[in-house]
């Protein structure tokens, strides 16, 4: 004996692909928006781009105005100093990238260099951009 229809035994999937058809074209619109960073341009070499290391290197930029930022807070360069030194004595990073925009005095790297080489840093490198 019947009673009402017969069910369905097959899984609607189109509501589902709308689903994540949405929450797929959501995640492509907020993720550039998600990643903030400091807006450095990088000057032009003909080197070939950097590998990955197995550990992430220390990134420190410098701002055209000649600010120092480490992980994006701003720090002094005496600051820069004694950290560095305390990060290297606890192993935290083994080598130094330095991005430097274009247009910063020559002075404020060359004085980042020095308080690094200080602090015990053998491996530091200057970010470039490919001239292509």
């Amino acid at each position: 004996m019947k009673v009402g229809k017969d069910l369905q035994g097959e899984i609607n999937l189109i509501p589902l692909v709308d689903i994540v058809l949405v929450i797929l074209i959501i995640f492509m619109i907020t993720a550039p928006l998600l990643t903030s960073g400091i807006e450095v341009e990088l000057p032009k070499t003909k080197d070939h781009p950097l590998t990955q290391k197995e550990r992430e290197p220390l990134k420190i930029t410098i701002t055209k105005e000649g600010k120092i930022k480490v992980y994006g807070t701003e720090v002094a360069l005496t600051a820069l100093g004694s950290w560095a030194k305390e990060a290297k004595s606890k192993g935290l990073v083994g080598e130094v990238q330095i991005e430097a925009d274009k247009e910063c005095p020559y002075g404020i790297v060359a004085q980042v260099l020095s308080e690094l080489k200080r602090a015990g840093f053998k491996e530091l490198g200057l970010l470039t951009q490919p001239e292509n």
